[in-house]
């Protein structure tokens, strides 16, 4: 029997002459890749050990089909299984509906170009409508994706102080904007990883490890939960009017420029990788969190006639929150960075 695709056998390596070595490829993936005598491949020496060999011919990744009939799903399902399409890596994706349920397939077809990156319309019928990605996946580096998240996050915690502060309230109505661009930022980065796995094409592409692609996820959910409290933080806001004439949410405050700073050098060791900066910016951030956290007990033992409590122990909590994923992100950097000294070593 043939070897077939995820099978594996034992090849002997044979010498042919003074300093070259062959071994024999299977015939049948010769033949699947229509390769000829004398058509050339690529190997890759890959940073395991292992060698890769590529058609240096071969086309781009094929592209990726699924279809999806709305009567088969259940009711109002149809955004969440083509979010899971696009993050899977799918490239085209077939929508087939009944006319009488055109708009709301439609609204949820709407809500889905709303969440993600590069896909548009390609064919509306009156039954079905199909969506095609435009995006390269290895067209948008995935430090750039995490620069714009961070970006997102801590733009929207310098406006919630500076509310505190005098400023207009006006300054948050977009937060819900904010962390959508966080959630899209997150999917794209997830999607563009799946479709890494896959193809080395857009392995080499984005110069990126399959563990390194895994770590930059990582990265993503962190910076996305911290958007999350950002946005919770944003709303108790806009929800108490009265709040900036109050004491309340004062200790907090003030333990924002400090994950402020500790998320600022974490992010520049996405590249320099330097422990001891890592190290002491976890540090920082662990402090902040104790400190929010004897806020909370003290806010529990002593104030619990405070008119806003509530919302004191809310916005600790988030902020206390806040440095706990920053914390988790300063630890995936130390995986990476031994990661790469584990394998520099045994180069």
């Amino acid at each position: 029997m043939g070897l077939g695709p995820g099978e594996h056998e034992v090849r002997k390596l044979q010498s042919t002459g003074g300093s070259t070595f062959t071994v024999s490829l299977p015939k049948p993936w010769v033949t699947e890749q229509r390769l000829l005598a004398r058509d050339s491949l690529r190997v890759d020496w890959r940073p395991s050990g292992a060698l890769r060999i590529t058609p240096l011919n071969m086309a781009q990744r094929l592209e990726k089909r699924v279809s999806f009939n709305v009567q088969n799903l259940p009711e109002e399902s149809l955004h969440d299984h083509l979010m899971g399409a696009y993050i899977s890596g799918a490239d085209l994706i077939t929508t087939y509906f009944p006319k009488k349920m055109k708009k709301s397939t439609s609204t949820q077809i709407r809500r889905f170009l709303r969440s993600t990156r590069g896909f548009e319309i390609y064919e509306e019928l009156e039954e079905s409508v199909v969506l095609k990605c435009l995006m390269n996946a290895g067209d948008m580096p995935l430090h750039a994706s995490l620069n714009r998240m961070y970006l997102q996050v801590t733009s929207l915690l310098r406006d919630i102080v500076s509310v505190f502060e005098g400023e207009d309230r006006d300054y948050l109505t977009d937060a819900e904007e904010r962390e959508s661009e966080v959630d899209a930022l997150l999917y794209l980065i997830e999607r563009q990883v799946r479709i890494l796995l896959d193809s080395h094409l857009v392995a080499t592409k984005l110069n990126l490890s399959r563990t390194q692609a895994l770590e930059y996820t990582n990265l993503a959910r962190s910076l996305e939960r911290m958007m999350d409290h950002a946005y919770t933080m944003s709303q108790l806001v806009l929800d108490n009017p009265n709040i900036t004439d109050s004491p309340a949410g004062r200790v907090s405050l003030e333990q924002i420029p400090e994950w402020q700073s500790a998320l600022k050098e974490l992010m520049i060791n996405i590249r320099t990788r330097d422990s001891a900066r890592i190290e002491h910016a976890r540090k920082k951030l662990k402090e902040a969190q104790q400190i929010m956290q004897s806020h909370e007990q003290d806010l529990l033992a002593n104030r619990r006639q405070s008119e806003w409590m509530a919302f004191d122990l809310s916005l600790s909590e988030s902020v206390r929150r806040l440095c706990a994923y920053s914390r988790d992100f300063g630890e995936i950097l130390l995986n990476m960075k031994v990661f790469t000294e584990i394998q520099n070593s045994q180069s």
